[in-house]
């Protein structure tokens, strides 16, 4: 069967200028205080995940009357919001993450930034949010990475991490669409997301809560899908655990994604599944390039609803040969456990899982040919 793209994937092939036509559609404005030499390499030596933060940020605002306007690259810090801002109250919020990569020729690059524009409007179309053009969208990543690329570290499994979001600031009480929004990007020197590098996690099954349901906002990248992962994440790591895998919120059976990743099983055949996209599970861009990746090397891989009893009963039987779980922060990471209310397996292989790690991350930082022409230079 011919593989049929999403309409994520079909819009994030649309073309889009190069970083050097999109130089100045955000105005960088000059900076007061920047980081010290000195203070920018003690943060830098560091690199705790998402803890410290470069120079500058992209902002724009969106009005009824104006639409997207005052595009600027400024000095990172807090703003003023008013107490009654929407997104205080009625949680309107979404939200994306990129990296930028420094390849050995000290250029900047990213993996597959119209990915990241077309989810965020996906993401904002369901929470009622304006859209961001595609050139908007990577124009703030140009911006801000040029200001600020002394921020973008060349260590070897480190990045310069990126959040762009989207809050509605508009101060009122009624619960309607807000009229007023800001969308800000920030950047974090960051080394890997699990301290422990390349080690399998150990993963709790969770019985009760869910972090979506049918008809929610389980693909969309909002704030409230991840706040109600936080209580069986805290759970799950007071019992020693790294992540939480839940299942559907239907029946209580079926495979959904860990707090914030994507989930693929590795058949001892050689075949590889994941879950396929129910509206409950986020598009995962790492997600959706393993599949590209495995698919054009004639790997049999498929998407489909898996059940928990079904994964046990192959990791007891040895037809489950390995699991891992994958998204932007920590890109492939092997699940060495699974622990439930009433079960706990053991899963020792990683080798596929380690051999996509190794190649995803050579692409994205220029060591092998991007066939897919997903890396965009940004500086």
């Amino acid at each position: 069967m011919t593989y049929q793209p999403t309409a994520l994937e079909d819009a994030a092939a649309a073309p889009v200028a190069s970083s050097d036509g999109l130089v100045g559609a955000f105005e960088r404005q000059p900076h007061p205080a920047p980081a010290s030499t000195e203070e920018r390499e003690a943060k830098m030596a560091k690199m705790l995940f998402g803890k410290d933060y470069s120079d500058y940020q992209a902002h724009a605002t969106w009005t009824v009357e104006a639409g997207w306007h005052n595009k600027v690259i400024e000095p990172y810090g807090p703003f003023d919001m008013d107490p009654a801002a929407a997104v205080l109250h009625y949680g309107q919020e979404i939200f994306e993450g990129l990296k930028a990569y420094r390849h050995e020729d000290g250029s900047i690059w990213t993996f597959r930034p119209t990915y990241n524009a077309a989810r965020l409007n996906h993401s904002g179309r369901r929470l009622a949010i304006p859209e961001l053009s595609h050139e908007d969208f990577i124009a703030s990543i140009v911006g801000l990475v040029r200001a600020d690329s002394e921020w973008v570290p060349d260590v070897p499994g480190s990045s310069f991490y990126l959040r762009p979001f989207t809050f509605a600031s508009e101060p009122f009480l009624g619960v309607r669409a807000a009229e007023r929004y800001e969308y800000l990007v920030i950047g974090s020197p960051s080394g890997p997301y699990f301290e422990h590098g390349f080690q399998p996690i150990n993963v709790w099954v969770e019985p009760t809560y869910h972090r979506a349901g049918p008809g929610g906002m389980g693909d969309a990248k909002t704030g409230g899908n991840y706040a109600s992962s936080l209580l069986p994440k805290v759970k799950a790591h007071e019992g020693g655990y790294d992540e939480v895998l839940f299942l559907d919120a239907a029946t209580d059976t079926n495979l959904d994604e860990l707090g914030g990743m994507n989930v693929f099983v590795v058949m001892a055949d050689g075949s590889l599944k994941t879950p396929k996209l129910t509206g409950n599970i986020l598009p995962g861009c790492t997600r959706s390039s393993i599949l590209q990746l495995l698919r054009t090397q004639g790997k049999p891989v498929s998407e489909e609803t898996i059940s928990l009893k079904w994964l046990l009963d192959g990791i007891a039987s040895g037809a489950v040969a390995e699991m891992f779980a994958c998204g932007t922060a920590a890109v492939v990471t092997s699940i060495g456990s699974l622990t439930g209310k009433d079960f706990h397996v053991e899963i020792p292989g990683s080798e596929v899982t380690k051999n996509l790690y190794d190649h995803l991350t050579a692409i994205q930082l220029g060591q092998v040919p991007d066939d897919f022409n997903w890396l965009y230079r940004l500086a």
